[in-house]
């Protein structure tokens, strides 16, 4: 090797490595101090471009996560809401059911009615008033929102939450029957069609509590047309089977050949007055009320009339010529059986489709053969309860009924809007979490690797500056040759 003064070769490569040492020792000290493996687009342009995807994901998620837990938030406010929403329909109903009973007054009815007002203005002062950041949740606005639940555009669920003011709950369709007096008039397989689904048949087994015609009595027929309930949306309700078609009783003694016999039971061994002035009739008949599940009034014309509250027929044979028969040969011939009406309820519509003339009267529905169509009527809701008579509050607790399931359904609905966003949030933190291990695992930097490369980037530095020192001595050593 040559010596030479111009040119300081080694001084030269010692600069050199001291410069990349010293390039590398900086290195070190930006990615411990930022912890970051990638610091600007040269450290890995590759790298950087799949964390900053990671990091717009991860930040659109955890967004997503906020946005889920307000609507988490709003649905359990809304459900707070409903939750005293129901208390009120359930005391309402109460009340229906106390002013249904006979034993009240004009003015204790009027005294519950007051109390049902009341109520019902605080049902739509909790419908108006309750809102989530200032929307109204529970007066029918609230519909169709849509919560985003994701890091990206259109990843939404969307909730609605149907209106709870006293003007929506309770409304139904609604097809009250009438009474018939039955014969052969069971109900065939497809002789009525509900909401396009045809009715099975009634049979026997459907009534458990009439003694004659079981498969024709109202019972049955409700029975059958529930068995659809879940397709049609439609609940069919028996109604009480009465017999009042009697004429004024006359005097005589029910014995051995003059007697009557309802529902089986025989009724005989009583001395009756000039239309039953002394109740005996219809106290002899109220005695087997618990075996017959017939009770006896009499009308405003002194005949009698038979009721069966829970709509089994009433089967009543009249038999004998004596003066105590002869009010009833009126209304009976022989052998009659009395059925029960139907009411069909529905919170939709009801297309009913009657098969053939007749079934109308047969099956108690009080309407013509061909198809009708009940509308939703706003007549049965909360708002317009009115328990001043026995029949408005007894309507008034069909009307209660409704509106605590359509109460009952909304809570439901937001229930399970809260479990699913839950477990939104679940995904979401977990998707979160392993998409931060993977930006972590391209971008962050290794400590243990790093402080390793430092401590060697430092050493090697230092060496370079001492090598770089002696290098810089060596054209001296060509003065001692011309000393």
């Amino acid at each position: 090797m040559g010596l030479y003064i111009n040119t300081n070769v080694a001084s030269l490569n010692a600069q050199r490595n001291l410069t990349g040492a010293s390039a590398n020792l900086g290195r070190s000290f930006e990615r411990l101090s930022s912890g970051l493996r990638i610091n600007s687009a040269k450290d890995d342009s590759a790298g950087l471009s799949i964390a900053s995807r990671f990091t717009s994901q991860i930040r659109g998620i955890n967004q997503a996560i906020r946005n889920t837990n307000d609507g988490v938030s709003l649905a359990q406010t809304a459900e707070g809401a409903l939750q005293e929403s129901q208390n009120i329909l359930q005391r309402v109903r109460e009340l229906a059911v106390q002013a249904a009973n006979d034993t009240n007054s004009t003015s204790d009815r009027s005294s519950i009615q007051s109390e049902v007002n009341q109520l019902v203005d605080e049902l739509d002062r909790i419908a108006t008033s309750t809102q989530f950041n200032g929307s109204r949740i529970l007066d029918g606005s609230f519909l169709g929102a849509q919560f985003h639940v994701g890091a990206n555009a259109r990843e939404t669920i969307t909730v609605n939450v149907q209106d709870s003011r006293s003007t929506a709950l309770g409304r139904q369709s609604r097809n009250d029957g009438v009474s018939s007096n039955l014969t052969n008039d069971s109900l065939a397989e497809g002789q009525v069609n509900i909401n396009g689904v045809s009715i099975r048949g009634t049979v026997d087994a459907d009534d458990g509590v009439s003694t004659s015609l079981n498969a024709n009595s109202a019972i049955a027929k409700a029975a059958a047309i529930n068995d659809s309930s879940k397709f049609t949306n439609v609940k069919a309700i028996a109604n009480k089977a009465v017999d009042d078609n009697n004429d004024a009783i006359t005097s005589g003694t029910l014995n051995s050949t003059d007697f009557i016999q309802i529902n089986g039971e025989t009724i005989t061994g009583a001395v009756i007055q000039n239309n039953d002035a002394d109740d005996t009739l219809v106290n002899a008949i109220n005695a087997r009320s618990a075996e017959t599940g017939v009770i006896a009034s009499l009308d405003a014309d002194n005949a009698l009339v038979l009721t069966a509250n829970d709509g089994r027929n009433i089967e009543v044979v009249a038999a004998g010529n004596g003066g105590a028969i002869t009010g009833l040969n009126g209304g009976i011939a022989g052998t009659q059986v009395f059925g029960g009406s139907l009411t069909l309820q529905s919170e939709e519509g009801i297309t009913l489709t009657l098969g053939q003339a007749g079934t109308a009267d047969s099956i108690g529905l009080g309407t013509d053969s061909g198809t009708t169509v009940f509308g939703v009527n706003s007549q049965f809701s909360v708002r317009n309860i009115d328990v001043s008579t026995r029949e408005g509050a007894n309507l008034a607790i069909d009307i209660a009924d409704v509106a605590i399931g359509q109460v009952s359904s909304i809570r439901g609905s937001l229930g399970a809007v809260q479990n699913r966003l839950e477990s939104t949030v679940n995904n979401l933190s977990a998707t979160s979490e392993n998409l931060s291990a993977a930006r972590s695992r391209i971008q962050d930097a290794d400590f243990a690797s790093e402080t390793a490369a430092f401590t060697r980037n430092q050493i090697i530095q230092q060496a370079g500056i001492s090598v770089l020192a002696q290098a810089n001595q060596q054209p001296q050593v060509a003065l001692s040759l011309l000393g």
